[in-house]
């Protein structure tokens, strides 16, 4: 029947069927399975396509007309009303999927036309596998009527169209994955009742869905939640409002995650129900399962357990350490262990104190839906409080008994034993939650099963939730990371107790027994010195607090270390080390990248697994059969050579290496009959002479043991013979044939190789004769290979080598008529050679390369360790070559692997850099192409060489000619589209390459290598090719060498396993501007047909209104244009949420394939790392621990660390992180996230849970890492692979990467206030709990304590000398010893050591312990610590900034090359209140602290105690102009001045920018506060409060005061404040009123000012003790008092605004940004003076540049050689 219909239906020539015919197509036309397309061949997607056109007897959808071609996924588009391109979409999507599932089928189906039931049953399992779940979770009956007993396979394909359909419709609904299975679950029940043909009761009619016809599903189901999400968003005032006023993304979804969601919405959906009323308005539906609150009490809220952990030791240790005793003496008394009991009461008050926290931030929670929620919150602080009173009353019986029997009695003892049954009985719930944490896989059954048993057990505990369920790992990884955190907090408790707690006690006690203080100001508890104990223990409390961070760093290191030597890592790091292993080079890469012949049931048994480590062992030791050992016509070695050949010419086409390079490093085709391997001419230098001078060593020995002395070495052995073999066929080769010469030579031949023969070579010849005919041989070589060849040279040459080895190298001389006799001279005396010799045509490009190969051997004298120059090319080979010989999975043939896609997300940024940009000069005359060339001077070299061999003849013709060349070669090396579009192509390229030698038989290889040899660069050295096409021959083309002679099935196969996405968001308006950006991007969609763009089109359809359509282009081949594919239209405006994720989010409905790569908009790829890709998608099939993965890490390379020693830094502190951090995240802790790209996700997996990333505003601003979130809240598994690469570029200057590190830090700051982190801090276990704290958000809020405790310690340092306490204990030793103690602990912490280690070990393990120590060495001196110091800072501000205030944004960092000089005033703007002015705070308080403590007296006491503070203040300043170019340039500092005091005083209207006004800056530093809640205004006075203390501090220290220190004298000081707030009342009065028209009248107010200020100084010093230094000290303490009132006016600016104060308030705020730069500006400006500064700064900066000797200095200078293009 089916064959009858398809032949009926091809008899209809109508006009519809042709125009489908003719409609564009993605990557196979599904829609004409007629057309002439490589996939096509494939028998699978003929039966996927047939599979989906089973319609067969299907109740056709009524009014409309069914054709004879449509098939299951049209027949749901009429019945429910998808759009028509979206069925196109997921047609082609299901089509492939199905096809290539099936492809992989081991063994193969037995029909391969028909879809395998297997294929489909898997498929829909995977699709609907969260549909499910969530069905079992709500006790909802899944509307999938399968029984997997007999599947019907139409109905399958039903509704897993029916899923991606509305998959591929529901645009910013893709964010809420159970919003979508709640739609799919009403519209599956709707499909049953169709395909059991369900009578409507109403009409008698069958029934029809409660939504049909055109666009319906878009307008009736996912509009009305898009309108609703978009309405929230509106009402969060552009994400300032706070969180939990208005619902976003997942509040929305997690709606869906009770049963409510079929009582309120109803099916079809009801519009009225009030979950689609606004947040803010009555009866609407509030925050859904948690609400976001600002707050840091967030951290303790999610983290309780760390911190119930460290206070509780903390008490404990305090109790223990006071009694002076060794901790296991001390817990033997009685009293000691009675006041150990106290901690159940502390643990106690914080369950309470968490219960309170629950109660203030979640009350929102609770509805009359929700009341279950309020009751249990009410319930656990109730019980809380019971549980403090039970301990309290408890423990104080205790003592009571005690106290009355005056000692331990036995009824003492009773009490403390109705204690401890207390205590047992509170700790219950931590004893099963411990067998638990032993027992992991009977909790995940317990939180997986959706029994209401288990539900009803776990309510009091937690909250139900649909994710954060069934988390834990298997027992042996439980293990592992159990082990290292047990080590980790064995050593920080060690610590702590005995070098941080102990040294304390004394002191403490000291300070509390201290009688008689003579304060030296007000004390307001004379009698008591616990505020001088509090301060001189709150620094230790915070490195307390944080110092596991530090003990994580260090262990990290080493474990990372030790997995790093377990996976091989940096086995080969050198070109020597290369030449070592290339022998088995061959075979690794036949293990590893070639697919095993397939063999049934080859899975992971033991046997095969065994076998395989056994084989790997062989291969990294060298025990393998090396390539020598292959007879050289084999097929393993022919694949070898060509994968390695196209690297190398790879390489090239990048000109990263030089065409001489080239010769050198390839394996060259065998011709001229050589009988051994070709090795590459970098691994033959110097081996021919070693092997000459050996003969020549060993005259005497016999054939056997010289032969054997000589090939002991591999490549040795094998470069004598090719050399005789070489030198034969040449010579053979240019005498004419059938001329007596050729005889003659022939015969001396086989004279030589009979003596060989009979191994009597030594006895025969003269040995010490061989250094003259290698002599001889050089000079042969050397006239063959010039240009201009003279044939009588050429036969003087052969004359003379002749008569050498006929005189001379015979041990038994002849005689004339011997030798004629013998055939070794000629019959008559002519001369030999004369017109004999014939030179082959100087286009015959084998023939001269195989005599420059010869001439290389023959002359090579160094050991050419530095082949290649390039240091990028040598760091590519090493890292591919030691891959291979790593652990990685398998290579299946490329019809067999996992297909992929590769999605990129761009908005605006550079795609190829224009000529203008090219030549357009910076104010210091330098150019990005200037810039490039002197960075990249190996590169520009070999470019220019590239060119003139493509027929570039004069320089100039680089900016006609070859200017698209130009503009991709620097576009390469910057951070552009171009550069990642070409690295992500070498993906399409690498399976083309991997697909041929899939099938290549050996005939076919043999004749690949052969051609290839024959025509390799026909075009290279040849003058005549000049005149071709330069597209022909562009090397920047993506067409290889090897390419030429695919036979066109390897297209089809790497286009149906390979797509990459691009989302260029606004390529649509970019088209229609005409913007430059539109036409480079068309550009590189013609050049890589596997290339898609995919952006949001908007069109007008009215005067106000716009629909907007996601849109899929590509550029047809066959039509000369770009061509639209898919139009499928969205609800709205795309970007509701943050920008990227919306973006990549309307992208993932065009990607294909079981896995989708992430790469962002600044990385880069590399073909050899792109031959590994189907070995890493191989790491899904494998378990790691009890999962398998569903996000694959991958290493990334930091590509820009040569640009500056900024840099560098930051190269090396992300490469640590990305390779170190993640592997110990992965293994043994089994936490590693998603940080961003290039990560590999598990696409089905992902698509039907919520997406690669999270999208609501603000909260998501750091939108990867909530893919890692919510991946492991699911039940996903990450992991990390260090065999394959990826590049990635990072930020270079100063201010880039401070906006970078603002980014993530208010990223981290927004992920303490979510839901995610909340989650994860409950749901995972203890130890899994640390690893993600301390590598997340901890990292972070470690950070900030580092720069609290220099806080802390200072002001508490402040108050000991300012009030008299220091004074007094001045003389105690033991004080200053412990002090001095926690001095020391905080210098370590603050040099950055966490930050330094890692990078260190990991230099250490990839690049050897002492490079690793020589560039942490070299870093040091190039003020590393300085900018760590500094970043720190940034971190600090930010993160604090955002938990508490909010104020995160999108910070685009910007990807340019910095190497021009940024103005002062911009630098003020951007660190002013970040780092300027808290350093100048701490400046002040050390200054002070001088001045006055006696301690300080001693000069070395004050060094030793401030030098780490003294650090930090310096950095914090200092830096912006340290790593600024020309930072301390004389005349650019007097220019910076002058246009920063410009940007003071300017006073620009409405319209003016930060940049050009301080009023506008001004303002918008304060934006934060505007958004702020009470507390947090609340919060910000008590810290502004701190600028008063000055103060109070220092005007009892004034002469006037004469020692009194009663709260009077600080009470009149205000006067003083009051007086010069008047005074400037008084002069800006007068300046408004007179200093326009009446200025004399202004300049008497202002006389009469300074006189009444003498007069009223010279009374007080005349008639009061005032002494002069007094004035400064007043200053000192009355300025911070000025900066704090305005801090807290900026508060109260909702009151003040209006008032005439403000006005006053915005002059006095001028002045002190005038005093904070002219105080950061003063040593900037003396360093500027001093001569030699500027030029020692400079090579600080670039000094990496410096040391590949490159002509930094020119470039910052300006003093650009003209000469240069």
């Amino acid at each position: 029947m089916s064959n009858l219909r398809h032949r009926a239906g091809s008899a209809r020539h109508t006009h519809d069927q042709q125009l489908e015919e003719e409609e564009p197509y993605n990557i196979i036309p599904v829609h004409n399975l007629l057309a002439d397309h490589p996939s096509l061949r494939y028998p699978e997607v003929r039966a996927a396509a047939a599979a989906l056109r089973t319609v067969g007897s299907l109740r056709k959808p009524p009014y409309v007309q069914w054709l004879p071609h449509m098939d299951l996924l049209d027949w749901l588009a009429l019945f429910f009303g998808f759009q028509k391109d979206n069925v196109r979409n997921q047609r082609e999507h299901l089509v492939l999927h199905l096809a290539n599932a099936q492809m992989r089928l081991t063994p193969p189906p037995d029909n391969i036309d028909t879809l395998d039931g297997g294929v489909l049953r898997k498929l829909r399992r995977k699709l609907l596998k969260n549909y499910t779940n969530w069905c079992s979770y709500l006790g909802k009956q899944s509307n999938i009527w399968i029984s997997d007993r007999n599947s019907d396979q139409r109905r399958e394909l039903l509704y897993v169209s029916l899923y991606l359909l509305i998959w591929g419709e529901a645009a910013n609904l893709r964010f809420m994955p159970e919003c979508i299975c709640y739609i799919f679950h009403n519209m599956a029940m709707e499909l049953n009742k169709i395909l059991e043909d369900y009578i409507d009761q109403n009409t008698g009619q069958p029934v029809m869905p409660s939504i049909s016809g055109e666009n319906a599903f878009l307008n009736f189901v996912v509009k009305p939640i898009y309108e609703t999400v978009k309405a929230e968003v509106e009402s969060s005032k552009n994400g300032t409002a706070p969180h939990s006023a208005w619902r976003n993304y997942d509040d929305v979804n997690e709606y869906f995650w009770s049963k409510r969601c079929f009582q309120k919405l109803k099916w079809p959906i009801d519009v009225g129900s009030n979950f689609f009323v606004v947040s803010r308005r009555t009866k609407h539906v509030g925050k859904t399962g948690f609400v976001e609150q600002r707050s840091f009490w967030n951290l303790f809220r999610s983290f309780d357990r760390l911190w119930v952990m460290l206070i509780l030791f903390f008490q404990t240790a305090i109790i223990v350490a006071w009694t002076g005793k060794y901790p296991w003496q001390a817990l033997e008394e009685r009293e000691v262990q009675v006041r150990v009991l106290t901690l159940f009461v502390t643990w106690s008050g914080l369950r309470f104190l968490q219960s309170l926290l629950d109660i203030g931030m979640q009350c929102r929670l609770v509805s009359r839906e929700t009341m279950g929620l309020g009751v249990r919150m009410l319930l656990k602080s109730v019980v809380a409080a019971v549980w403090i009173l039970v301990f309290g009353a408890s423990y104080a019986l205790i003592w009571v008994q005690k106290n009355r029997d005056n000692n331990w009695s036995a009824q003492a003892n009773r009490r403390v034993a109705n204690f401890l049954q207390a205590a047992v009985v509170f700790i219950l719930p931590e004893l099963l939650a411990v067998a638990l944490f032993i027992l992991p896989w009977v909790r995940n059954f317990l939180e997986r099963t959706n029994w209401k048993i288990f539900y009803l057990l776990t309510w009091w505990f937690q909250s139900k939730i649909f994710v954060g369920r069934g988390l834990r790992e298997g027992l042996v990884d439980n293990l592992k990371y159990s082990l290292f955190w047990i080590a980790v907090l064995a050593t920080k408790f060690s610590f702590s107790y005995f070098l941080q707690i102990k040294p304390l006690i004394d002191p403490t006690k000291r300070l509390l027994e201290l009688k008689d203080v003579k304060y030296e100001w007000y004390q307001l508890f004379p009698d008591s010195n616990r505020l001088a104990v509090g301060l001189l223990w709150l620094p230790v409390i915070l490195i307390y607090l944080m110092d596991i961070q530090l003990w994580y760093a260090i262990y990290s290191s080493l474990v990372g270390a030790t997995v790093g030597l377990f996976q091989h890592l940096g086995e080969i790091r050198t070109i020597q080390q290369l030449r070592l292993r290339f022998q088995f080079f061959a075979s690794a890469m036949q293990f590893n990248l070639m697919p095993e012949e397939q063999l049934l049931n080859v899975g992971g048994t033991l046997r095969n697994k065994f076998n395989d480590a056994i084989h790997r062992l062989k291969l990294r030791y060298g025990l393998g059969r090396p390539y020598s050992k292959l007879e050289s016509n084999q097929v393993e070695a022919n694949k070898f050579a060509l994968i390695w050949n196209e690297i190398i010419s790879i390489f090239r086409e990048e000109d990263i290496i030089s065409d001489r390079e080239v010769e050198l490093l390839e394996l060259p085709q065998n011709s001229w009959n050589v009988r051994v391997i070709r090795w590459p001419c970098f691994l033959l230098c110097n081996e021919l002479l070693l092997a000459l001078s050996q003969a020549k060593e060993l005259v005497d020995a016999p054939d056997k043991w010289l032969w054997h002395k000589i090939s002991k070495n591999e490549y040795r052995g094998c470069v004598v013979i090719e050399t005789y073999d070489s030198l034969k066929n040449l010579i053979l080769s240019i005498i004419k044939v059938n001329t007596q010469e050729h005889s003659i030579m022939t015969v001396m031949f086989q004279e030589i190789e009979h003596s060989i023969q009979i191994e009597r070579f030594t006895k025969t010849f003269k040995m010490s004769v061989l250094p003259k005919i290698h002599a001889q041989l050089i000079k042969l070589v050397d006239l063959l290979n010039k240009p201009n060849k003279d044939i009588n040279n050429v036969v003087n040459a052969l004359q003379a080598l002749y008569e050498i080895v006929v005189r001379d190298f015979f041990l038994e001389m002849r005689g004339n008529d011997q030798l004629v006799e013998d055939g070794l001279a000629p019959s008559n005396p002519a001369l030999l050679f004369e017109s004999a010799v014939q030179l082959p045509d100087s286009d015959n490009e084998n023939f001269y390369r195989q005599v420059r190969r010869l001439q290389t051997i023959l002359t090579s004298r160094d050991s050419m360790n530095n082949i290649p120059v390039n240091l990028e090319a040598r760091r590519r080979i090493a890292f591919f070559s030691n891959s291979l010989f790593m652990n990685m999975p398998h290579a299946p043939q490329v019809e067999k692997m996992l297909s992929f896609s590769v999605l990129t997300p761009y908005y605006n940024e550079e795609v190829l850099y224009s000529k203008e940009q090219l030549r357009t000069e910076n104010e210091d005359g330098i150019s990005i192409l200037y810039y490039l060339q002197t960075i990249y001077h190996d590169d520009w070299r070999n470019f220019l060489e590239r060119m003139r061999r493509e027929g570039m003849v004069k320089d100039s013709e680089i900016w006609t000619e070859k200017l698209k060349d130009l503009r991709l070669w620097a576009s390469y090396r910057g951070q552009t589209l171009a550069r990642t579009v070409r690295g992500m192509m070498y993906y399409y390229r690498a399976l083309k390459l991997l697909a041929f030698l899939d099938s290549a038989s050996e005939m076919d290889i043999r004749e690949v290598t052969w051609e290839l040899g024959s025509m390799k660069r026909d075009d290279s050295l040849d003058p005549s090719s000049s005149g071709r096409s330069s597209s022909s021959k562009s090397l920047s083309r993506n067409c290889s060498s090897a390419s030429m002679l695919f036979k066109g099935h390897e297209y089809g196969t790497a286009l149906m396993k390979y797509t990459y996405v691009v989302a260029c968001q606004i390529y649509g308006q970019q088209k229609e501007k005409k913007d430059p950006h539109a036409e480079e991007i068309l550009y590189l969609m013609k050049n890589n047909e596997a290339l898609r763009v995919a952006y949001v089109d908007e069109v007008s359809t009215g005067r106000d209104d716009k629909e907007y359509y996601s849109v899929l282009v590509k550029y047809d081949q066959q039509l000369q244009k770009e061509v639209e594919i898919y139009r499928v239209k969205l609800p709205g405006p795309l970007k509701l949420g943050e920008g990227k994720p919306e973006n990549q989010n309307h992208a993932l409905i065009f990607t294909r394939g079981d896995a989708v790569q992430t790469i962002d908009m600044n990385q880069d790829n590399y073909f050899e790392e792109a031959l590994k890709m189907r070995n890493l998608l191989e790491e899904y099939r494998h378990y790691h621990g009890i999962r398998k993965p569903t996000i694959l890490g991958l290493r990334e390379h930091i590509f820009t660390g040569s640009v500056s020693s900024l840099a560098w830094f930051m190269s090396a502190q992300e490469t640590s992180f990305v390779t170190l951090g993640q592997r110990v995240l992965a293994e043994p802790l089994k936490i590693r996230m998603h940080y961003g790209h290039p990560d590999v996700f598990d696409r089905f997996w992902f698509l039907t849970r919520g997406g690669l990333s999270k999208a609501s505003r603000v909260i998501n601003i750091s939108e990867d890492i909530f893919a890692g979130f919510n991946c492991t809240l699911r039940g996903g598994s990450v992991t990390h692979h260090e065999y394959i690469q990826v590049g990635k570029g990072r930020d270079v200057g100063l201010n880039q990467i401070s906006m970078f590190e603002a980014k993530v830090a208010s990223g981290n700051g927004e992920q303490v206030l979510s839901r995610d982190v909340y989650r994860l801090g409950h749901r995972l276990d203890f130890f899994r709990l640390l690893s993600f704290f301390y590598t997340t958000v901890g990292f972070f809020f470690n950070t900030m304590m580092v720069v609290w405790t220099v806080y802390a310690f200072l002001w508490g340092r402040l108050y000991l000398a300012l009030s008299g306490v220091e004074d007094s204990v001045a003389n105690d030793s033991e004080t200053n010893k412990a002090l001095g103690a926690i001095l020391n602990q905080q210098f370590i912490i603050q040099l950055g050591l966490f930050t330094a280690l890692p990078m260190i070990v990991e230099n250490s393990l990839e690049h050897g312990f002492l490079q690793a120590i020589w560039d942490f060495l070299t870093m040091l001196f190039q003020l590393s610590s300085v900018f760590y110091a500094f970043s720190m800072g940034t971190r600090t501000h930010f993160f604090g900034r955002t938990i508490l205030h909010g104020g995160a944004k999108y910070r685009a960092t910007g990807r340019g090359f910095v190497v021009q000089h940024k103005g002062f005033a911009e630098n003020y703007r951007l660190y002013a209140r970040s780092h300027f002015i808290k350093a100048i705070e701490l400046g002040s308080i050390l200054t002070i602290y001088a001045s006055y403590s006696s301690i300080a007296k001693n000069t070395f006491v004050y060094i030793a105690m401030s030098i780490s503070s003294w650090f930090m203040v310096v950095s914090w300043i200092m830096a912006p102009f340290v790593f600024n170019p020309s930072g301390f340039d004389w005349l650019k500092t007097v220019y910076d001045f002058d246009e920063f005091m410009n940007w003071i005083w300017f006073r620009g209207g409405v319209f003016a920018k930060a940049e050009q006004s301080w009023e506008k800056w001004w303002y918008e530093e304060q934006d934060h506060l505007r958004t702020m809640d009470l507390w947090g205004k609340i919060l910000e006075i008590i810290l502004d409060l701190r600028f008063f203390i000055f103060q109070f501090a220092l005007v009892y220290q004034l002469g006037i005061t004469a020692g009194n220190t009663k709260i009077t004298v600080y009470l009149l000081s205000w006067i003083y404040v009051a007086v010069v707030f008047g005074i400037y009342a008084v002069i800006s009065y007068a300046r408004d009123k007179y200093a326009a028209k009446e200025h004399i009248y202004y300049r008497l107010v202002q006389f009469l000012v300074v006189i009444f200020t003498i007069l009223v100084i010279t009374a007080l010093m005349e008639f009061t003790k005032l002494k002069l230094l007094d004035l400064f000290t007043s200053l000192m303490a009355f300025i911070p008092t000025g900066w704090g009132l305005i801090l807290i006016a900026q508060v109260f600016r909702p009151f003040l605004q209006s008032t005439r104060v403000w006005k006053t308030l915005i002059s006095v705020a001028r002045l002190y940004d005038i005093m904070f730069g002219v105080i950061v500006m003063s040593p900037v400006a003396f360093l500027s003076w001093m001569p030699g500064v500027q030029s020692m700064q400079t090579r600080i900066l670039f000094n990496e540049a410096f040391s590949r000797g490159l002509r930094i200095f020119q470039i910052v200078t300006g003093k650009q050689a003209r000469g240069d293009i």
